[in-house]
């Protein structure tokens, strides 16, 4: 699985370790979540986010 940081908060969304409240099942992949999705922290789109190593 993988990391996915926010460009503007520097969130993390984490593929293994999904945060509860999210209502995102366990083990969903980053790029299975909707468009719609937005950061937790800042609201900013999907798209502001980007993989991590």
């Amino acid at each position: 699985m993988a990391l996915y940081k926010c460009k503007i908060c520097g969130y993390t969304f984490d593929e293994d370790n999904i945060e509860e409240g999210l209502n995102i099942p366990a083990g969903t992949k980053f790029e299975d979540l909707p468009s719609s999705f937005k950061c937790p922290k800042c609201r900013m789109a999907k798209a502001m986010f980007e993989k991590i190593d």
